[in-house]
């Protein structure tokens, strides 16, 4: 069943607060700017979106709502996609496994996008797709509190891409069940020619067995010079690794170092690397690079980050956080940025930062 998603009212913001720094964010702002037929209540939507006068919003299928100032009730309407178009739209995510992963994730893949546009199922809205109404005395089309709405809008977007699925017709819960009932593609008939059965769609491999199931106990006779628990711990390394390939489809190259540490993490060996498998065992190889290095993201992705620390405190204006490169220190606390895009949490032991738990996309979950 469709349901409604509510939102707290977005705090007064700073003068030099940015909206949506993610791509689709982007694209819905681009809708409304496209759209408006007055400049100048654009400009004054953008300003009135940051004075904090626009109450909770709520979000549900093809409908955005919220009451702004003097009680005025102010909707976006959004066309939903009809059943045949939500076919084709879980078409193109069970095609590809990373598509799930991503939007579970709280990303919005290009690829995912195209695909869905070349299967006819419009999901980022264009010119004239936002119908904006009010109850104010303006006529503009929209007026400042539909624009600021709009605005606003792309911070929910930005945040979470199942806002703008939920707008378009379903909610998280409706599409990860349907994901999940769907059969597997049709095999093709014997004698079918390669690219005809290619284009039918190739069933997906089944899941790997359990890793202790994987191999048997090897049966290895002492020999001189032959450490016998070494290889038995070789060859579960060399299973796991092959385990990884089979279940991403990718296997990055590590350093002698890097190995090192995935070792001691997976098996427990005690080679003095504790805040090194510490930061594996919450992230990985993203994980060890965060402890390890610093280095400068993206301006966008500070914004961003900026963006949701400002979101993150409703009724109180941000703390003052130290900024330096990839890492943001707020007292005894401490979360660095990720070249995976997410922030991983430290917390400070003694003279030194350990890692502290798993990353978030939303620095403010960590800092809080």
């Amino acid at each position: 069943m469709n349901a409604a998603r509510g939102f707290p009212a977005f705090p007064r913001q700073r003068a030099g607060a940015r909206f949506a720094t993610a791509w689709w964010g982007r694209a819905w702002i681009k809708a409304l700017e496209d759209t408006s037929l007055d400049q100048i209540l654009l400009q004054r939507g953008r300003a009135y979106a940051k004075t904090g006068q626009v109450g909770p919003i709520t979000v549900s299928p093809g409908r955005l709502a919220a009451v702004t100032e003097d009680e005025y009730d102010t909707v976006v309407h959004v066309e939903q996609l009809t059943d045949a178009a939500w076919e084709r739209f879980l078409d193109q995510v069970a095609a590809k496994a990373g598509h799930i992963a991503a939007l579970l994730d709280r990303d919005m893949p290009h690829d995912l996008v195209e695909a869905a546009e070349d299967a006819a199922v419009p999901l980022l809205p264009t010119v004239g797709d936002l119908e904006p109404r009010c109850t104010c005395p303006d006529w503009g089309h929209p007026c400042q509190h539909a624009a600021a709405l709009c605005y606003q809008a792309s911070w929910l977007l930005d945040a979470d891409p199942f806002v703008l699925l939920l707008l378009r017709g379903r909610d998280e819960h409706d599409l990860i069940e349907a994901l999940q009932r769907r059969d597997l593609p049709a095999t093709a008939p014997p004698g079918t020619p390669a690219a005809d059965a290619f284009a039918m769609g190739v069933p997906p491999l089944p899941d790997p067995p359990p890793l202790d199931a994987a191999f048997a106990p090897l049966m290895l006779a002492p020999a001189p010079g032959v450490d016998v628990a070494a290889l038995r711990v070789l060859a579960a390394s060399a299973a796991s690794r092959a385990r990884e390939l089979l279940t991403s489809g990718d296997l990055r190259t590590l350093t002698e170092h890097q190995d090192r540490v995935r070792m001691s993490a997976t098996f427990g060996l005690d080679l003095g690397l504790d805040a090194a498998v510490e930061a594996w065992r919450h992230g990985g190889v993203d994980g060890l690079d965060v402890l390890e290095s610093a280095w400068t993201p993206p301006r966008k992705d500070l914004a961003r980050a900026q963006a949701l620390l400002e979101s993150g405190w409703e009724d109180e204006p941000p703390p003052e956080v130290d900024r330096w490169r990839n890492r943001w220190t707020l007292g005894e606390r401490q979360v660095r940025y990720g070249r995976d895009g997410r922030w991983y949490p430290f917390a400070r032991r003694g003279d030194a930062w350990w890692p502290a738990g798993p990353p978030e996309r939303d620095p403010s979950a960590l800092l809080h």
